[in-house]
């Protein structure tokens, strides 16, 4: 008779044994190089792929016992570690259960990101598109629930409340709701903001071109420069240049 998986905190233990194992402090030093402009991470130096194998394991291991409780509380659990590949190793099996998540799931991810449980864009980026857009496709009528998190203090939460619309945008859904929150983000001073903001209007316009242009028209000046270039980075070079030219700013009376 096969026995029963292990305990979420138990797995959990698991999984981070597994990355200590692996542990690379060069790759580790190269990695916090590259983030610690913005974020409060630190790292074991484990690559995505193996962190991905890491996940595909953990979840062989318990998908015939474990439901959503137990995953999230396993998540939960990983979320708490100060190490990058740790959180995403429990959102990573987490995502195994996107199909079971429901509404409910948005007051505990708002929660992992005001508390920078999610503390940098790359786990931002990992968790939010999968698993808020699963949501979003089975129930559109949460994109109205999302409007507030554009307004938040806490820069992962206004993040996540753009990349979350990535998958409908590719596929062809949601577009007034992308439209509208991209708009709320304009006075966005954060950098971070302003790229995903870009990434977002550039999925949209891979499926409807003309509509981008339009809405980025209608905008014009209100656009941040970063987020403009990042929409437009696939229209033809004689449309990005026009678009930018119309839409620039106007200088100041006086200035040279």
């Amino acid at each position: 008779m096969k026995s029963k998986s292990p305990v979420p905190r138990e797995m959990a233990r698991r999984g981070e044994e597994a990355l200590k194992a692996q542990a690379d402090p060069k790759k580790a030093e190269g990695a916090y190089r590259y983030f610690k402009a913005y974020d409060q991470v630190r790292f074991y130096g484990v690559g995505s792929e193996a962190v991905r194998d890491l996940a595909a394991e953990v979840y062989e291991g318990v998908r015939r016992d474990w439901g959503l409780p137990e995953v999230l509380s396993h998540c939960e659990i990983l979320l708490q570690s100060p190490f990058h590949e740790a959180k995403g190793l429990g959102i990573l099996v987490l995502a195994r259960y996107k199909k079971q998540l429901t509404a409910d799931f948005l007051e505990t991810l708002h929660r992992w990101l005001s508390e920078d449980r999610l503390s940098s864009w790359a786990l931002v980026d990992i968790s939010c598109p999968e698993l808020l857009g699963a949501l979003l496709e089975k129930d559109p009528g949460l994109a109205e629930a999302l409007e507030p998190w554009a307004r938040s203090e806490n820069r992962w939460v206004r993040r996540a409340s753009l990349v979350a619309f990535l998958q409908p945008a590719r596929r062809n859904k949601l577009h007034d709701a992308i439209f509208r929150m991209s708009a709320r983000h304009f006075a966005d001073r954060d950098d971070l903001i302003q790229k995903a903001n870009g990434w977002l209007l550039r999925e949209a316009g891979k499926v409807d071109e003309p509509r981008l242009e339009r809405f980025l028209l209608q905008h014009g000046p209100a656009i941040p420069r970063t987020t403009l270039r990042y929409a437009i980075e696939r229209f033809e070079e004689s449309r990005r240049k026009a678009i930018l030219e119309r839409t620039r700013p106007p200088r100041a009376k006086g200035s040279a």
